[in-house]
């Protein structure tokens, strides 16, 4: 499949329709994905460390039983969902990309975002690839392999969350959840064409996944679509699961920062962005140039590594005594960073991000939404991070965009922005702490008028 054509993958609304109208059938649909999974020609061996093909298909004839009898308990109900390799499933021992926790107590319960998705009727199709640990923007597992860009096979997918919009847009799923701790939903939906969404971290329980950095991990979806996110976001969040109003673009205030987000953007990149800032001033949106210094304060402020290197060598510590030589040699580097942060440079971290985001938040108060590229380059290719002073330049830059937003811990979504045929770019919307639900419906609208465009 290519991530170039809108007839790709059916949306999640567009498949609810189908199921309801009795056009296609659950155990249709997850034996289609299965096949996909299956296929020795595709990605489904790299893009799934386990599959779920009894369960599914066992799930799938119940659901559409119970269709048959009148419950459709959410628009995902029957629907194919892959998760992340790092969410607990009853019964099952969580890896979370890795062989070091091959000796694991098997977890006790599902995580919550799984028991909510099963009680929202969704089939678990499997566990999707991930960078080990979930620990940089790339996606290269060196343990199970490397899921190949659907744009270009020979290209990154991203990460961490590796392998999920491969699955969506191969057709192994209808909706992927992964987590996001710096960009690892945003920059692999960016890079492989799909939409993805960061929501407010506390908006979704984080208990039964294995952690990164507590401070910013949070767990978010991919769809083909803004409104499979929407639906998705919804059932994780355990609220109604309905789509947000459309909102008009005209007379939307969009902030774009100047500082940092917009430097150094590769070619194809820079033309995206200015031809989807063309699309949304046409249809009436007010695009006005934010300075936005407090942006450039971040790497400073962030100069010993940030939140992530103390807080997951805080879990990894004796993990690493035991089995460290099982690591992914890149991963364990950097989480033996963490040893080097003392307390009061972690307790004054914590004081500069608190004064950021008031500060942040008063300079963009009057604004619906901050627009920006996801990440400033498109999917390089895998050979390009044979070295190791390649790997830590190119995963820095993968990430300069969207760690922002998790530092801010705020709401943000990436949707794709290039023309057909070309290579996978996205546009960043960023909203305000809380405002996850409003900044889905600006999205649904500002998508609208972007995929006109693309499209035409």
């Amino acid at each position: 499949m290519s991530a170039s054509s809108p007839a790709t993958n059916a949306s999640v609304v567009g498949l609810a329709a189908d199921l309801a109208a009795g056009r296609a059938t659950s155990r249709g649909l997850v034996e289609a994905a299965l096949a996909r999974i299956a296929d020795p020609a595709g990605e489904g061996k790299r893009t799934f460390l386990r599959v779920y093909a009894e369960s599914a298909r066992a799930a799938a004839e119940a659901q559409d039983r119970l269709r048959q009898a009148g419950y459709v308990a959410s628009p995902l109900a029957g629907l194919p969902v892959s998760i992340k390799d790092l969410f607990d499933v009853a019964g099952e021992r969580t890896l979370a990309g890795s062989r070091a926790l091959d000796d694991a107590p098997p977890a006790a319960s599902d995580a919550p975002v799984v028991a909510r998705l099963r009680a929202a009727g969704a089939v678990l199709i499997g566990r999707t690839n991930m960078t080990e640990f979930a620990y940089s923007a790339i996606g290269i597992n060196p343990h199970y392999g490397t899921p190949g860009n659907p744009y270009d096979r020979k290209r990154i997918p991203g990460g961490s969350s590796a392998g999920a919009p491969v699955s969506l847009i191969d057709g192994m799923a209808a909706v992927a959840i992964g987590t996001d701790t710096g960009g690892s939903v945003r920059i692999p939906a960016a890079l492989c064409g799909t939409v993805g969404f960061k929501p407010t971290q506390k908006r979704i329980p984080r208990d039964g996944a294995t952690p990164l950095s507590t401070t910013l991990d949070s767990i978010g979806p991919l769809g083909v679509s803004v409104g499979c996110c929407a639906l998705a976001d919804a059932v994780l969040a355990g609220e109604p699961p309905v789509l947000p109003p459309e909102a008009a673009v005209a007379g939307l205030r969009l902030g774009v920062p100047r500082t940092v987000v917009l430097d150094d953007l590769d070619r194809d990149v820079a033309g995206a962005f200015e031809r989807a800032s063309s699309v949304l001033s046409r249809a009436g949106a007010r695009l006005i140039d934010l300075p936005l210094p407090e942006l450039g304060e971040c790497a400073a402020v962030n100069a010993k590594g940030g939140f992530t290197p103390p807080e997951a060598y805080a879990w990894h510590g004796g993990l690493i005594a035991r089995r460290g030589a099982e690591y992914d040699p890149r991963v364990r580097l950097r989480i033996e960073r963490g040893r080097e942060m003392s307390a009061a440079d972690y307790v004054r971290l914590g004081w500069q991000r608190t004064d950021l985001m008031a500060r942040v938040e008063a300079r963009t108060g009057a604004f619906d939404a901050l627009i920006m590229p996801t990440v400033p380059l498109v999917a390089p290719e895998i050979a390009a991070f044979a070295k190791d002073e390649d790997y830590w330049r190119i995963n820095a830059r993968l990430l300069r965009n969207t760690l922002l937003v998790n530092f801010l811990d705020r709401c943000a979504l990436t949707l794709p922005i290039h023309l057909p045929g070309t290579a996978p770019v996205g546009l960043m919307l960023v909203g305000r702490h809380g405002e996850d639900r409003r900044l889905l419906s600006l999205a649904l609208g500002i998508e609208a008028a972007i995929e006109r465009d693309r499209w035409r």
